[in-house]
């Protein structure tokens, strides 16, 4: 935690103590900070969320490594460095709707959740969902509904949202999360590539989709179209 005690920051102090009776959460939050972040806030909220509560109860012993861990169907949690350094490029404030494609197990949710006002997520497959709206009863996560969908479909009837983050892969954004994306939001999700997928940041500008920067190469689940 050596970047949060450096900051000088009051809330330094609340993480620190936010996280200091679990060695899990300590672990978590030093992946973060090698990867680079810094921001209190979302530091505060790796250090809040038990990931135990949020991998399949045969691998709780993994939760404190910062790796992928396997879910049902074939799908992936992605390693929490890496969902640190996507929700990272939301700049969140805790004023913004959120738009979440691919719930997984929920984790990701609710660190978006203690950052945003209201998080919409879409999950694909009925009892990945069922998983992760009881996993954030558990952990006593609010401002989250978690829905079964086509997440390249998006969320029209709650749109525009601020921002946008999608845990799956595609050669380019759908065009309905584009189009739901508010005016000057922020829209991370990785784009398919040769050797690797690329996380990359989006804004709107003018009612259309820009890129702002690559974030870095890593492997997702293809984004698949349909219930």
């Amino acid at each position: 935690m050596r970047a949060a005690r450096r900051a000088g920051d009051p809330r330094a102090q609340e993480l620190v103590a936010a996280a200091e009776g679990d060695c899990r959460s300590l672990e978590l939050v030093t992946a973060a900070e090698r990867a680079g972040i810094h921001d209190l806030r979302l530091l505060a909220a790796i250090a809040a969320t038990p990931r135990e509560l949020f991998v399949p109860l045969r691998s709780a012993g993994q939760a404190c490594l910062d790796v992928p861990i396997p879910l049902a169907h074939g799908q992936p949690t992605s390693q929490p460095s890496l969902v640190a350094q996507m929700i990272d490029a939301l700049r969140l404030t805790g004023a913004e709707t959120v738009l979440e494609i691919g719930t997984g197990y929920g984790y990701q949710t609710a660190l978006l959740a203690r950052l945003a006002r209201h998080v919409h997520s879409i999950e694909r497959l009925p009892d990945l969902a069922a998983h992760a709206r009881a996993n954030l009863a558990a952990a006593a996560v609010t401002g989250a509904e978690v829905l079964v969908g086509d997440g390249s479909a998006g969320l029209p009837e709650h749109a525009p949202y601020d921002a946008v983050i999608v845990s799956a892969a595609a050669p380019h954004v759908p065009a309905a999360l584009a189009e739901q994306l508010a005016e000057g939001g922020r829209l991370v999700m990785p784009v398919t590539g040769q050797i690797a997928d690329i996380v990359t940041l989006f804004t709107k500008q003018r009612g259309r989709l820009a890129s702002l920067r690559e974030l870095t190469p890593a492997s997702f689940v293809p984004l698949i179209p349909g219930p």
